[in-house]
């Protein structure tokens, strides 16, 4: 009798390999490029498409923890607000005479805080969504920048302020390289860590985790805490890039970045996705955006576009998910 051997990881598969959602992403980024180049001689100039990402990357970093809470079966509507919340503190820090470096930190302050709150709340208040809490903490958030601002604009940043936005380091837009960098560290704690596979186990089964020994409660503050930092770090590069700030500021940044995260393949239901996925559909979008903006394009019809991308990416595994039931 041959004795029984368990494994823990799937044998490698090449159908199931290029069946993957990334590749379907990659496929539509290659048809979109196409699409562009057609559309427009100016799009496949290297520095124009180098100098686009410094456009649209600003609410990527935002799209990195929403990842997690998104596996988690959670969302978070709030991270706009914050954006706007904590670009406001700052500049209204350094127009009363704080220094540009410590208003800066305490910018990063209020928008980790506001995601601690987010936490906070949802697991104090189960009975609650995260949908009303963080619907309730976006108008709030907003609102306070409101009073602090009025209709004002804030700004006069030191000259140096604005590298964050539009600063090369060797030919490389900073904000692309900071990216690069959270991309790592996130994409590593989501799929290399205790602490990703703990987040997927909740987003599968949260009272099976709860159960099982796992913090859920601790796990879902830290994640929405994670994602009021990273809306502080938006808060940072948008600022700088536009050289002032009101309390509007990045109004409707919430839904490109839920947006983004669905068209990556994260499951609403939670428990499904990886992060590849939410990075491919940032820069798939971004240069949709970018190319269609070249030829002028209308604003409503790219949205159009947009939300037939989103339809295609939900329908798509469901399809799947139907024929392996027949």
């Amino acid at each position: 009798m041959e004795p029984r051997v368990i494994v823990n990881k799937q044998v490698f598969g090449m159908k199931r390999f290029f069946f993957q959602w990334e590749w379907m992403l990659v496929l539509l980024f290659i048809l979109i490029n196409i699409m562009n180049a057609y559309l427009s001689s100016y799009y496949l100039d290297t520095d124009n498409l180098r100098d686009a990402t410094m456009t649209f990357l600003d609410k990527a970093f935002i799209v990195l923890p929403m990842v997690f809470i998104m596996i988690l079966g959670d969302i978070d509507i709030s991270v706009a607000s914050t954006v706007a919340l904590s670009s406001v503190i700052m500049a209204d820090l350094y127009n009363s005479g704080v220094p540009m470096w410590l208003a800066m930190l305490i910018g990063l302050a209020v928008g980790t805080i506001c995601g601690f709150v987010n936490g906070l709340l949802i697991v104090k208040f189960k009975e609650l969504s995260a949908v009303i809490v963080t619907l309730a903490t976006m108008i709030i958030y907003r609102g306070i920048a409101y009073i602090l601002l009025e209709d004002q604009a804030a700004g006069k940043f030191p000259d140096w302020f604005s590298f964050l936005g539009w600063g090369y380091v060797g030919g490389i837009p900073f904000i692309l390289i900071a990216f690069a960098v959270f991309a790592l560290i996130f994409g590593l704690l989501l799929h290399r860590t205790t602490f990703g596979r703990q987040v997927y186990a909740m987003g599968s089964n949260l009272t099976a985790s709860r159960f099982s020994g796992v913090r859920v409660d601790k796990i879902r503050i830290i994640v929405f805490t994670l994602t009021g930092l990273m809306a502080a770090i938006t808060a940072l590069f948008l600022t700088s890039r536009m050289g002032s700030t009101r309390p509007n500021v990045a109004m409707g940044y919430e839904l490109d970045v839920i947006a983004m995260v669905v068209l990556g393949g994260i499951s609403t239901a939670g428990g499904k996705g990886r992060m590849i996925g939410a990075i491919l559909a940032v820069f798939l979008i971004g240069f949709l955006r970018y190319g269609l903006g070249l030829v002028n394009v209308p604003a409503q019809t790219m949205l159009i576009i947009i939300g037939l991308l989103l339809i295609f990416a939900v329908m798509v595994p469901n399809l799947k998910l139907t024929r392996n039931k027949l």
